[in-house]
């Protein structure tokens, strides 16, 4: 299940990605061992069991901010910052329809608890009802002066509630879409809403820090809840309506006696933010999802954290059980949903020492090590055979973008949010050189293959030359129209490439600062190099061919955009293949693929947003 999108679109890929993203004591790695492509080599290995994980849900084309399972947990709803919603069969993946309509993000859905019938909230303050069969738009509710961000159906299916910036929630009647009432009463944004599951009461969670309960027939407010420190972004009623939960950006979730008002307990676990809770329908379960990119399962009477489930590459924003309770349903700001198994073991993660989101990775150009560098303002070299952290660089105030070796190996350069190149020992890890000028963020960093400058690029749209000794700024090329994402120096070191933003490449005289050349890529390029005939731009997807400069005199620029040709291993423009000479070859899991990557021959370097650096070796022979 787990490969299936890939295996009904692509039979082959039976015998390529699933065999090596598959765990190392899989029945299905077991059993066609022998079938294993043997040119292409994964370290560190992958697991050695399965993944919490059952199926992730692609399709969505931006991050996808709520979940809902229908009642019969037959199917399941994603809603997207797309514009759109989408309905999944829950047991094949497959998209059963996309509800378009909305024109601005969409952030929450949910079914009537009959199954029939799904409520939408948009940004453009409005709510959507829909034919949860035919996916036909039965009514648009309007009254909201700002933003909706959550909605849900009472048990009975015969009112909906919906909860906005405008401080309001209100209650319409989801057949006619008449306001039945509305509820004031809180000082800032709501951001969530739900019903008990006797349909009595109505809870509203609020930046104002505080949860409110309503009483639903007459709307007046019965309990005020006060105990986290930071805005309360979900909550939700057990399903016997006996306690209430609530989910904070003061990274905890507090358990409520949904009569008294009384705290019961505060589970603390998560290291940011916490977005959504919800109970399991037989209440004894309790699911969060967190900025921290983790999903955890809690026992709801003792508090205890008994699953964490990792394998998004970045923020969870939406958590729901099927109501069996057999499922776990999260939403993401990777784009993807994902589908787990509500009693399995905790997901086991590989190679994870990052902190935080990875930006880049590097190899040493000997290729025995690998640099990492992380929002977690660290540098990490790994040993590129073992996959071992042999030295941890600190020193930076604020996250590292981009790393890169000297050509002789032996030091190396960081350049950072905090404006800011480091230069270090890459053998002792000791900081040599702080190089500072930049009047924005750093962003990139390259050594000459010389080794006696360094050239850095950054936000302020400028590329840097400095002498590598003496740390001086010796040049200051100005041009581009955007931020400069990369740079490279020839291997003669006698030019220089840079790539912004503004989706072209320049090409300059490294010693006068004469712009040569402008090449117009059509895509916003993050990391360039020169191959040794400098006739080719090595890039962070791939070998792009360029035209050949001579060192003398400038080349004319083609005035006719040209469109990127790819040679030898590479990845595709939508990050999900491994490709050779721009042909599809191993397809990616979601959970695996890149916030960054480096390809240096036939090895590619790849660090996901989830923390983790993995490293792809292609043995055929590369044209």
């Amino acid at each position: 299940m787990y490969h299936k999108w890939v295996i009904e679109g692509n039979p082959l890929q039976t015998y390529a990605s699933a065999l090596v993203f598959s765990p190392t004591r899989s029945l299905i790695r077991v059993l066609f061992k022998e079938e294993e492509p043997k040119e292409i080599v994964i370290k560190p290995a992958i697991q050695d069991n399965w993944s919490s994980c059952l199926q992730t849900l692609e399709g969505h084309r931006d991050w996808v901010n709520s979940v809902a399972f229908s009642h019969d947990s037959t199917r399941l709803a994603s809603a997207s910052r797309d514009s759109t919603v989408k309905v999944w069969d829950a047991s094949s993946g497959e998209c059963i329809s996309t509800l378009e309509g909305h024109s601005a993000p969409v952030n929450s859905v949910a079914f009537s608890h009959n199954s029939t019938r799904l409520a939408s909230a948009s940004d453009h303050n409005m709510v959507k009802v829909w034919d949860a069969s035919s996916g036909e738009c039965l009514s648009t509710l309007e009254g909201h002066s700002d933003c909706v961000y959550s909605v849900a159906f009472s048990h009975d299916s015969t009112r909906l509630a919906s909860a906005s910036g405008d401080k309001t929630v209100k209650v319409w009647d989801a057949s006619s879409g008449e306001c039945l009432q509305t509820l004031k009463g809180h000082s800032n944004w709501v951001r969530s809403v739900a019903f008990s599951h006797d349909s009595t009461r109505l809870a509203s969670a609020s930046r104002d820090k505080t949860v409110k309960v309503w009483d639903a027939s007459s709307g007046e407010c019965v309990l005020t809840l006060k105990g986290h420190s930071n805005w309360v972004r979900s909550v939700t009623f057990s399903h016997d309506s006996t306690r209430l939960a609530s989910a904070s950006r003061d990274k905890t979730v507090k358990v409520w006696d949904a009569s008294s008002g009384e705290c019961v307990s505060t589970l603390k676990g998560h290291s940011d933010w916490v977005w959504s809770v919800t109970f399991s329908h037989d209440s004894t379960r309790l699911a969060s999802a967190s900025r921290d990119k983790m999903v955890k399962v809690w026992d709801a009477s003792s508090g205890e954290c008994e699953l964490t489930l990792k394998g998004h590459s970045n923020c969870v924003w939406s958590v729901a059980f099927s109501h069996d309770s057999t499922w776990l349903a999260s939403a993401s700001r990777d784009s993807t949903v994902k589908v787990w198994d509500a009693s399995s073991s905790e997901c086991v993660s590989t190679l994870e020492g990052h902190s935080g989101w990875v930006n880049s990775v590097a190899f040493s150009h000997d290729s025995t090590r690998l640099a990492s560098t992380s929002y977690d303002r660290m540098v990490k070299i790994w040993d590129a055979s073992s996959g071992e952290c042999v030295l941890t660089l600190e020193g930076h105030s604020d996250c590292v973008y981009l790393v890169a070796f000297s050509h002789d190996s032996t030091r190396l350069a960081s350049a950072s949010r905090d404006k800011t190149v480091k230069v270090w020992d890459a053998s002792s890890g000791e900081c040599e050189l702080t190089l500072k000028g930049h009047s924005d963020w750093v962003n990139s960093v390259a050594f000459s293959h010389d080794s006696t400058r360094l050239a850095s690029t950054s936000y302020d749209r400028m590329v840097k030359v400095w002498d590598a000794s003496s740390g001086e700024c010796v040049l200051t090329l100005e041009g581009h129209s955007d931020c400069v994402n990369s740079v490279a120096f020839s291997h003669d070191s006698t030019r220089l490439a840079s790539a912004s933003g503004d989706k072209t490449v320049k090409v300059w005289d490294a010693s006068s600062g004469e712009c040569l050349q402008t090449l117009n890529i059509g895509k916003a390029l993050h990391r360039i190099s020169f191959d040794i005939s400098n006739s080719c731009l090595q890039t962070d997807v791939g070998v792009i061919d360029i035209i050949a400069l001579s060192s003398s005199r400038p080349v004319s620029t083609n005035p006719e955009p040209q469109s990127p040709q790819y040679q030898g291993i590479s990845l595709s423009a939508d990050g999900v293949w491994i490709t050779h000479n721009s042909e599809n070859l191993v397809w990616i899991p979601s959970e695996y693929r890149p916030s960054c990557l480096v390809v240096s021959g036939n090895i590619i370097g790849i660090g996901v947003g989830s923390g983790r650096v993995w490293i792809c070796k292609v043995q055929r022979s590369i044209s």
